[in-house]
């Protein structure tokens, strides 16, 4: 079929295999809360196993395999996600077939949905949606998150990635048994769907075994959605809320204007590095170890949409401090003042990581998946090639590609 996609990766150095399943949709206010209830919904029964008991025991019958399920937003792309895992065949103690019965109940999971009445079973469309909540809410139990939720809010207003991955309460109330399940039908027929296999596995049998389940369903034309990159319009917005919490939360959002498809990607990874992306970077060592002025600083490169999120942990009287060094720290590489150390650190922190990927079947999936949403289809070791020849004058010139955004301050309420 052309919208299911089977991606076999040896890994023959690990002693397990993973499959991780990853369906892809366009991210809209329409369906971004469906999309957060469905694959839970999908994960508590199927025709193979009709309850979560049964998949339980069958896992557990798989030498205690593990299969869970997710959402997740790569830039415009809501992707509903199963994670597998069990051991390789190789090491099972009758030969069984692991791998392919692991397939088996993810494709029965996915295809051969547990249904009454014309619809799910309302009351584990209940549960799931409960369950939602608890998610959406536990955002608020972690003031960092939710500062850098709120953050891109407000810097992609009117984009939809601006849309939370866990939906909304509003969106998973008007849900109902029926309606999701006229859902499920519609968004398993018009989506991309990559399987993505990381061990060792018989690469026919799982084709086949795909083929067999997929015979007689019919499929539209699909592909995956598109990603628009931010680009800043207008004025820095300067947002503050107020709630009760002892720590003050800084998020700072930088536009780039640089796809995930242009040459300086790469030198923007690298700048991003520099800038904020572990203990060897500016910010941490000076705005939190140098100066004290945060608990944590750092900063992530949101690849996709072209953006740069810059988070902190500080002192509510110390917000004009924290702001003022972030932005010094950014000058001064502008400025060209990256230090050999820093730099060396920085490629090799990247590059070290790249590397560990080939060891790391769930890095794996994410690697590829990431290549499939942007449309780069690089391989691991062609971005290290390209991460260890970017020199300090690329990361200076991108680094005056980056413009301040939006910041956003949580506060406190009587601050």
């Amino acid at each position: 079929m052309e919208n299911i996609n089977l991606i076999y990766v040896p890994m023959d150095k690990i002693k397990t295999t993973t499959i991780g399943v990853y369906i892809h949709r366009q991210l809209n206010k329409n369906d971004v809360s469906k999309n957060a209830v469905l694959p839970y919904v999908l994960r508590r029964g199927c025709k193979l196993c009709p309850d979560a008991e049964a998949i339980a025991k069958y896992l557990e019958n798989l030498y205690g395999a593990q299969l869970r399920a997710g959402v997740v937003n790569m830039g415009d792309d809501q992707i509903m996600r199963f994670e597998a895992q069990t051991i390789q065949d190789k090491y099972a103690a009758e030969g069984e077939p692991l791998t392919e019965d692991l397939l088996r109940l993810i494709l029965s999971v996915m295809f051969e949905p547990v249904t009454e009445d014309g619809g799910f079973k309302s009351a584990t469309v209940e549960i799931e949606k409960n369950n939602a909540k608890d998610r959406i809410a536990s955002v608020m139990n972690d003031k960092r998150v939710y500062a850098m939720q709120r953050c891109i809010e407000e810097m992609c207003a009117g984009e939809n990635y601006a849309l939370p991955s866990r939906g909304t309460i509003e969106g998973v109330d008007a849900i109902d048994a029926r309606n999701l399940y006229e859902y499920y039908k519609s968004a398993i027929a018009s989506s991309v769907i990559d399987i993505y296999v990381c061990g060792s596995a018989d690469e026919t049998k799982l084709r086949a075994l795909i083929d067999e389940k997929t015979a007689g369903m019919e499929f539209e034309p699909a592909k995956i959605p598109e990603t628009e990159i931010h680009r800043k319009s207008g004025d820095v917005k300067n947002v503050t809320d107020r709630m009760e919490v002892t720590q003050g939360k800084l998020s700072i959002g930088f536009a780039t204007d640089i796809t995930p498809q242009s040459e300086d990607a790469f030198a923007l990874t690298v700048m991003n590095s520099v800038f904020g992306a572990g203990a060897h970077s500016k910010l941490f060592n000076n705005v939190r170890e140098k100066l004290s002025l945060a608990y944590y600083a750092s900063s992530g490169a949101v690849k996709a949409k072209g953006m740069i999120i810059m988070n902190a942990g500080i002192e509510f009287e110390n917000f004009q401090k924290a702001y003022d060094e972030t932005l010094a720290q950014l000058e001064s590489i502008q400025n060209g003042e990256i230090s050999e150390l820093e730099y060396k650190s920085a490629v090799s922190f990247l590059v070290n990581a790249y590397e560990a990927m080939k060891d790391s079947p769930e890095q794996m999936h994410q690697f590829l998946s990431d290549q499939r949403v942007t449309g780069t289809n690089y391989d691991i070791d062609y971005c290290k090639d390209k991460l260890a020849a970017v020199t300090i004058d690329d990361i200076v010139r991108v680094s005056k590609r980056v413009e301040l955004d939006t910041v956003y301050f949580l506060t406190g309420e009587g601050e």
